[in-house]
């Protein structure tokens, strides 16, 4: 018999619902997956066993007293390191937050409980969400990157150890882990997740982030977190989307804009014959299409912002005591306390100004298609790979969604990025759906 761990959320949430499984029983599962497998990913930084079990076992006797099931009931999920839970510590990747013990939980955490939800335990983040690697490594070949920051996330979803997975993103730290370890990304539209109880790098570019192993679970989680919070400004008031139903909704097909990006030299020579032929297999629909020339200082911008608002949010931990940050840490506050207001405007209102000059092509296409990363997952542990082929979108706070299509050399995923128009989730979400039935259809 197959091992409830290797469930996908959808399906385990209704095997729950309908009393074919219990929320134990999962638990029970993905906690023997960790067991047998973590001594080599090394993806989780807490666990706590005991108290998972109770919480399954409380959810088991909520149903049984015949009360009504949230969404994802008895389902369990992964925290990336960096959002605040009462009853375990969030240490944010490094030892200046050893043992730290937040006084509330995160609103994501909040929503999670509210759907019946069971928080497993915290995975592994890079220092601070930036780029100094910690402990995991690639489940699909543990001499690689699993990609940062969010890469105990990630790597728990791939192999399996559970469901699905919380993390964020300011670069590239969701859609990168995702196509490096080969499971579905979501980095939905800036503000429609609340970031309130996460660490703040970036209030300019951060995102929660998902990761599952279909879109259908990252469409039902995405429902879950998804809405305005007074203590996130950055979220609107009004109605969030359906991702789900949204994703389900018949569609004619798409129109997908290829586009190779200002860094497309520097994907690797595989992966952009890679893009080229997937392209070409998509025929009409799918068209190449130049991004306006001022695309050449997104990166540039998209630094600026990231250091100076690095410096700010983070310049007290270097005060404190600058020698337990990496080096790395260390020069990225130091440059960006260097950025003026000046430069941080203008990089600002290049973004608001970028986003404009794209709702031309998004009247045209319902996604752009991209790399996700400039290859397969990188040999050595030292480093987290390279973001590039998600800054612009991460500037913009466009969603985007890697999905697990294509295959490198040695024979490691590479991920297929699609990017929505500011708002259009739900039919980001359908349009990815549809691009994974078209190739699995040939």
């Amino acid at each position: 018999m197959t091992s409830p761990a290797f469930l996908s959320a959808s399906v385990a949430a209704r095997e729950i619902r309908e009393g074919r499984l219990t929320s134990r029983d999962l638990v029970e599962a993905c906690l023997a997956r960790i067991a047998e497998r973590e001594p080599e990913v090394q993806a989780w930084t807490f666990l706590d066993p005991e108290s998972e079990r109770a919480s399954a076992d409380a959810r088991d006797a909520y149903q049984r007293a015949g009360r009504p099931l949230g969404p994802l009931h008895g389902v369990p999920v992964g925290l990336k390191d960096i959002i605040d839970t009462i009853w375990m510590p969030t240490e944010n990747g490094t030892t200046l937050h050893k043992g730290r013990r937040p006084l509330g939980n995160a609103r994501s955490v909040e929503r999670l409980g509210a759907a019946g939800a069971i928080v497993l335990g915290k995975t592994v983040t890079t220092e601070l969400a930036f780029f100094h690697p910690g402990k995991t490594r690639n489940p699909r070949d543990p001499r690689r990157t699993p990609g940062g920051s969010s890469s105990g996330s990630a790597a728990a979803v791939a192999d399996c150890m559970v469901p699905l997975a919380l993390g964020s993103q300011t670069n590239g730290s969701v859609i990168r882990p995702a196509s490096y370890c080969g499971i579905v990304g979501y980095k939905p539209t800036h503000g429609l997740i609340s970031r309130a109880g996460m660490l703040l790098q970036s209030r300019t570019l951060d995102h929660v982030g998902l990761f599952a192993r279909t879109v259908e679970d990252i469409a039902l989680l995405g429902d879950v977190l998804a809405g305005h919070d007074p203590a996130d400004v950055d979220t609107r008031e009004e109605d969030p989307p359906e991702l789900l139903l949204g994703m389900r909704r018949p569609m004619a097909e798409p129109d997908l804009a290829f586009v190779r990006t200002p860094v497309w030299d520097e994907a690797e020579s595989s992966t952009r014959a890679l893009f080229e032929d997937l392209a070409a297999r998509l025929g009409e629909r799918c068209v190449a299409r130049e991004l306006p020339s001022e695309f050449q200082q997104a990166h540039a911008a998209h630094a600026t912002i990231m250091q100076a608002d690095q410096a700010l949010n983070y310049g007290h931990l270097y005060d404190q005591d600058s020698s337990q940050l990496s080096q790395v840490m260390r020069a990225a506050i130091e440059t960006g306390r260097r950025v003026t207001a000046v430069d941080w405007h203008q990089a600002v209102a290049l973004a608001g100004k970028l986003r404009r000059l794209l709702l031309p092509m998004f009247a045209d296409h319902e996604a752009l298609l991209t790399p996700a990363a400039p290859g397969e997952a990188p040999l050595g542990l030292e480093r987290t790979g390279n973001p590039v082929f998600c800054s612009i979108w991460s500037l913009l706070g466009l969603p985007a969604i890697s999905l697990p299509l294509l295959q490198g050399p040695d024979g490691m995923p590479v991920g297929v990025q699609l990017v929505g128009a500011w708002g259009e989730d739900a039919k980001l979400l359908r349009t990815a759906a549809w691009l994974q039935r078209r190739l699995a259809d040939g």
